[in-house]
């Protein structure tokens, strides 16, 4: 019997896995499909010549997060490449907000909007490499992260106090307002807001904004050599190396409760695998309570809480096998990894509008990514990998794009969405559709069916809104991989912080699950036999 199951061989699951197995504990991971990965893998299903991501594809957050670089996954083959620029925003009229590793190329091109943008970016980063250490470690840590809160409070305090706090709980629309003359850099912090479920006018989105923006200008987008999947061999492979399981194919249908403790899980064939001291569970919060989980065994609360959980939006991506790199109108945007899509914040406004309204957008914003571009690897030279994702609403009442989408998601649907986002891609590269060798279309079903905690297609584990995050995350007053289930944890992207490759949450799970289990210390000792003693009782 091993000493810890983990349902879900995702990389938070994984993650969770080589943190037990450095403790030397015995972990069997059970994966529903039949491979390793969730949402870090990729194929050649759209051409034999071509590496496509199913699903992630850039990872800014696990380059910064000390989770991962703890792992040393370089040990075990991974290796990272980077575009030559990071992110660009083209507009129809040919000008292009650039976002660049190089402090100085970025600055440059907002200066391009208007005179005086660059200095107010570098205002942006000086922030951001002064709050960066004790962010981090609050955003990786489990909630609530209380050194790192008192060490970042006295740093905003340096840093303007109560006026820093207020900009990044802004909307992103206002924060670009108030920081910049020109579009560029409201087009940079807009468009990195828009990676989450945030619209330009939410609360928090700049701040949301801010983040992504700085940790592509410290870190960059990098990608994995080879495809997404090949950061999946390395955690598969160090885990391995330590003892550990990795099983496909088994679908976990129960969490085995007994005596008010989780003790293992059963499988879908019948297989019951117990667990000596802990589950662990990379799934997806409703998968969970109710789910595995019995409801008899949860509290009345937690059921009533669940009915209010919100998921993020749902997602609908297309990939691409092109004969050649994207004619984008403006030239910046072919030397970028990732390409957002949104003919200023006005449309992307537009855009977060008709989703709030549950209408399929006519002129849906697209992250573009060229994969080729980023990494050599990925196909034949001259040719480029791409692929791009849009978001829309889980329940669909009404097609902007009057075409009569109707959110069914039938085959009909699927070509009709993917060739309005090519469309979108014309805008700013006409001739884009000339180039397409194959594509393939991955609709909200298709993506759950390859992942079970991409519900309709939501790809964060829940809003990223601020009323479903820290201590509202998953639930109000959760906020930690505890579960009322004593033995079993949660250690998805349902859990704090939330979505991104990261593996904060497997690694808070993982370390919650050893501290339950930790040898109690000399004082700790000592007051326990102190305790005997006054009570009588044997030593």
């Amino acid at each position: 019997m091993p000493d810890a199951v983990v349902i879900g061989a995702g990389p938070n699951g994984l993650v969770a896995a080589n943190v037990l197995a450095d403790a030397g504990w015995n972990v069997h991971v059970l994966e529903e499909q039949p491979e390793p990965g969730g949402a870090v893998r990729h194929d050649r299903g759209v051409h034999p010549d071509f590496v496509n991501d199913l699903f992630s594809s850039f990872y800014p957050l696990a380059a910064a997060s000390p989770v991962l670089a703890g792992l040393r996954l370089h040990e075990h083959g991974l290796r990272w490449s980077h575009a030559p620029s990071v992110v660009a925003h083209p507009l129809t009229d040919g000008r292009c907000a650039v976002l660049d590793r190089n402090l100085d190329t970025t600055a440059a091109s907002l200066d391009g909007f208007a005179p005086g943008d660059g200095a107010a970016w570098r205002h942006l980063h000086d922030l951001w490499e002064s709050l960066q250490p004790d962010l981090l470690d609050a955003l990786f840590t489990p909630f609530p992260p209380v050194r790192a809160t008192a060490r970042l409070a006295l740093r905003l305090r340096a840093a303007g106090g109560l006026r820093t706090a207020r900009s990044l709980l802004l909307p992103v629309r206002r924060m670009g307002e108030e920081e910049f003359r020109g579009e560029g850099g409201r087009l940079l912090l807009a468009g990195n807001a828009l990676h989450a479920d945030l619209a330009p006018e939410s609360a928090g989105s700049g701040g949301f904004g801010w983040l992504m923006a700085m940790l592509g200008q410290s870190h960059g987008f990098p990608v994995p050599v080879g495809g997404s999947g090949a950061l999946t061999r390395a955690l598969a492979a160090r885990l391995r190396v330590r003892g550990g399981q990795v099983r496909c194919g088994q679908r976990v249908t129960e969490v085995v409760v007994r005596g008010g403790r989780a003790v293992g899980v059963r499988t879908a064939d019948g297989e019951a695998v117990g667990a000596r001291r802990a589950v662990l569970a990379d799934v997806s919060v409703p998968a969970l309570y109710g789910g595995l989980v019995p409801a008899e065994h949860l509290p009345t609360q937690l059921m009533n809480d669940l009915k209010r959980f919100q998921w993020d939006f749902a997602t609908f991506k297309v990939d691409w096998a092109l004969d050649g790199p994207v004619p984008w109108q403006a030239e910046h945007a072919s030397r970028a990894g990732t390409v957002h899509l949104a003919d200023g914040v006005d449309e992307l406004t537009r855009f977060a509008a008709q989703i709030a309204m549950r209408e399929v957008p006519d002129r849906p914003f697209l992250l573009f990514g060229q994969m080729t571009t980023s990494d050599a690897t990925r196909s034949p030279r001259g040719t480029e990998s791409a692929w791009a994702y849009t978001h829309i609403p889980h329940d669909v009442r009404a097609d902007a794009g009057d075409e009569g989408i109707t959110g069914q998601w039938n085959a009909k649907e699927q070509e009709l969405m993917a060739d309005r986002m090519e469309r979108q891609v014309e805008r700013f590269a006409p001739g884009f559709r000339s180039l397409i060798r194959a594509r393939r279309v991955l609709a909200p079903p298709t993506l759950q069916s390859l992942d079970a905690n991409l519900v309709g297609g939501a790809i964060n584990g829940g809003t990223t809104a601020l009323h479903q995050q820290l201590f509202f995350r998953p639930l109000p007053g959760t906020g930690r991989p505890e579960t009322p289930v004593p033995g079993l944890y949660l250690a998805s992207s349902g859990a704090h912080p939330g979505g991104g490759v990261h593996g904060a949450p497997g690694a808070n799970a993982a370390r919650a699950a050893l501290r339950r289990h930790r040898p109690p210390g000399r004082a700790a000792l000592q007051r326990l036999l102190a305790r005997r003693d006054r009570t009588g009782a044997p030593r």
